[in-house]
């Protein structure tokens, strides 16, 4: 049977629920610092499928993740599906976001050979919340915006005291904002590893959380992946001698990232160079543009994306919480790629200096394979 817990946000709404994974913390451990990775920043996902690929995401690292889909767990999990890889690039285990938000958790039975999604998350010591108005919560964000919260137990068992309720939301009041947060050093390699030698192209991955599938997508169009650390220094990256540099996704944000940022700025001109998600951010802010915190973000499997050149439109995987500001290009820069919803910035070229990056997630892992042709657009490049 599960067991009765809260997600508390930090404007002082308490939702009841019950637990699934790890036991929710109780108030007085938050307090006490035993639990460092219970609170996050509340983020919904539009995705029908996918759980398992979400939560191995570097890129939701110091989320919590509300699934509007109503109902998971069905399919359980298995370690083949994780984002996390590879395997031998130091310690890049475990579920990413802080924990996992559903309106309801199957717990019967699923396929021989995988485990439970509470096995799951209970093993990495991550927590779920079910029984809730996800629906009713979803729109509170996209109304209001995405808000911090945390996952507890009552200390009673059954209901949280108005004092406990006081004691969360001081917690709340001083953890940090998103807005501000370098998470890089969290996730990615802590060494240099190649994957596929024999490649006839070599791409030198700059890894500030990757999603394994983007590995995958490179070896798949035989190149030399050689995924290094985001401390990697521009000569240590040139003396590697890529046909492209590689910026990959990751979490936090992308404007406090001086030290990436800066090292892409030494590149500039000297290789070719693509990025995805965060790693489109920090070649914009590295061209001199600004990023800026978006309401509630882009998170799911179905958002629309225009080409400006072709004005094709296709479907697309986003998992991002900021954006680049248009206004804030500089001369030089054209931009490739638009949301067909909200008309955000969702890829960029600079002819010049042979850049492409994207917003969205061409690799998916959950979601569509429409915009998988933008692994050949950078191996290609433009000159």
């Amino acid at each position: 049977m599960l067991s009765i817990c809260y997600l508390v946000l930090k404007d002082g709404t308490v939702l009841k629920g019950k637990s699934f994974g790890a036991k929710a913390p109780l108030s007085k451990e938050l307090i006490q610092g035993e639990i460092s990775a219970a609170a996050g920043e509340v983020v919904f996902n539009t995705g029908m499928t996918g759980y398992h690929e979400i939560l191995t995401d570097p890129s939701y690292t110091g989320q919590l993740v509300l699934m509007t889909y109503p109902h998971l767990g069905n399919y359980g999990c298995d370690d083949s599906w994780s984002e996390i890889g590879p395997e031998d690039s130091g310690d890049r285990s475990g579920v990413k976001p802080c924990g996992f938000i559903t309106r309801s958790y199957y717990d019967g039975p699923i396929p021989p050979e995988r485990e439970t999604l509470s096995e799951f998350l209970k093993k990495n010591n991550k927590f779920g919340i079910s029984d809730l108005d996800t629906r009713a919560l979803t729109l509170k964000l996209r109304d209001e915006g995405s808000i911090d919260g945390v996952i507890v137990s009552p200390e009673n068992g059954k209901n949280l005291s108005q004092n406990e309720i006081n004691d969360i939301l001081k917690y709340l009041e001083t953890f940090p904002s998103m807005a501000g947060r370098n998470l890089v050093e969290e996730v990615g390699t802590e060494k240099i590893v190649v994957e596929n030698e024999s490649g006839k192209t070599h791409v030198v991955l700059y890894d500030c959380g990757v999603k394994a599938n983007i590995v995958r997508e490179y070896v798949k169009r035989d190149c030399k992946v050689t995924i290094v650390p985001s401390s990697t220094s521009s000569s240590e990256i040139l003396s590697l001698k890529p046909n492209l540099v590689m910026l990959s996704n990751g979490p936090g944000d992308p404007a406090m990232l001086t030290e990436q940022i800066e090292t892409v700025k030494q590149l500039i001109g000297k290789v070719q160079i693509a990025g995805i998600c965060l790693g489109h951010q920090i070649v914009s802010l590295a061209l001199g543009a600004k990023t800026y915190k978006m309401k509630f973000g882009h998170h799911g499997c179905n958002h629309p994306v225009r080409d400006e050149f072709t004005k094709k439109v296709f479907v697309t995987s986003q998992n991002h919480g900021f954006a680049v500001d248009k206004d804030t290009l500089p001369k030089g820069v054209d931009i490739w790629l638009v949301n067909a919803n909200d008309n955000s910035v969702e890829g960029i070229i600079h002819k010049e200096f042979n850049i492409q990056s994207c917003q969205f997630h061409p690799e998916a892992a959950p979601g569509p394979e429409d915009s998988e042709w933008i692994f050949d657009a950078f191996i290609k490049g433009l000159k």
